[in-house]
């Protein structure tokens, strides 16, 4: 009987030691979590927000308004949704038979939409889709992610990660987990340029490149890097073209989405609160082995609480609406419109929205 169970525990350990996983994770320093104090003290103001019906769907992890006010709500299983105007529950309009993310209507009314299995995609009114991309040079477009269009027509995207692909994966949330877990830092942003349909790199090395925020002028963009906490801005024009800043480090959670809101805010979601276990082996890569080799449900994993944020251009943070408990879970972004804030989630069964008014608005 001893012999067993010492074997049992050799074969164990051999296990935990040994057995191939698909991550080979990197060292890195992670910062001292700041938890939610200052301007993100914690709060409820996103608490008992007005739920919209999505059917049989779930995982409405962007929304985007087009001309006529109608609200579009990309889905888990491929739909993108549509609520009409003065209507308060969302019906099927296309499916592009993939996992549409980001969205955002360009000048003629065509919905591009980052898709993770598709790469970039195109939807004209008349629902006929196009592939616009789905490489850069040789390299394949696996986990096109979020998506803004700039005045002048160039469409900016980001590719989560050039490592873990959400299809071969097994989804989206599943691939993330991968990716944050090996921090490799293998994301990028690229841009597509209708006029000559071209796909070029513009920014690599992100650890989990995540949402992507256009200045309504033309001037920069934001891009969320997920696995990093933090925010940054990239300059497309003016004196400083090309250069980034960073001008947020160290959220209290992971930010996903960021969307150009109204008065000059930028609408953040932040999917989940920073996990202690996530930083704490931060610099130790072989036991984050060990943990990709233990059963899915113990290992690191998204945690619910609603929290999204909006700041300035320049990082500042203006509002910050939270709900502890978790009811509307895993928000990834705010669409702002002149009455509501629809929210999003990358896993609720329903999406959301919260009417605005000047205690929403506060700092």
């Amino acid at each position: 009987m001893l012999r067993i169970v010492a074997l049992a525990v050799l074969a164990l350990l051999l296990y935990f030691s040994f057995w191939p996983v698909p991550v080979e994770p990197i060292a890195w320093q992670a910062p001292p979590n700041p938890g939610y104090q200052g301007a993100f003290a914690e709060n409820t103001k996103l608490a008992g927000v007005e739920l919209l019906n999505i059917g049989d769907e779930h995982g409405p992890e962007d929304l985007d308004a087009d001309a006529e006010g109608a609200i579009y709500a990309s889905v888990y299983s491929g739909w993108v949704l549509r609520m009409a105007p003065g209507e308060d529950r969302f019906t099927p309009w296309v499916n592009t038979e993939g996992r549409p993310l980001g969205m955002d209507f360009d000048a003629n009314g065509n919905l591009v939409v980052a898709d993770a299995y598709k790469g970039l995609i195109s939807i004209a009114p008349d629902k006929t889709i196009t592939v616009l991309t789905d490489h850069v040079e040789d390299s394949p477009i696996l986990y096109a992610d979020d998506v803004d269009i700039a005045p002048d027509g160039k469409i900016y995207f980001s590719d989560a990660s050039v490592r873990f692909g959400a299809k071969k994966n097994g989804g989206t949330y599943e691939a993330s987990l991968l990716d944050v877990l090996e921090h490799s830092r293998s994301g990028r942003v690229l841009v597509y340029d209708p006029a000559d349909k071209s796909t070029t790199l513009l920014v690599d090395g992100l650890s989990f490149a995540n949402g992507i925020a256009m200045d309504p002028a033309g001037q920069f963009i934001l891009i969320n890097e997920t696995s990093e906490y933090r925010i940054h801005k990239y300059w497309i024009a003016g004196e400083r073209v090309n250069q980034i800043d960073t001008i947020i480090e160290n959220l209290p959670g992971f930010p996903d989405n960021i969307i150009p809101g109204q008065d000059g805010r930028f609408w953040l979601g932040l999917v989940s609160p920073r996990l202690p276990i996530v930083d704490a082996l931060a610099d130790k890569p072989w036991l984050r082995k060990v943990v990709q080799r233990m059963p899915a449900f113990v290992r690191p994993a998204a945690k619910f609480y609603g929290h999204v944020v909006a700041i300035d251009a320049d990082g500042k943070v203006l509002v910050s609406l939270q709900d502890p408990s978790g009811d509307y879970p895993v928000t990834t972004g705010v669409l702002e419109t002149d009455d509501y804030l629809y929210i999003s989630s990358l896993m609720a069964p329903v999406a959301a929205r919260l009417k605005k008014d000047d205690k929403i608005l506060a700092p």
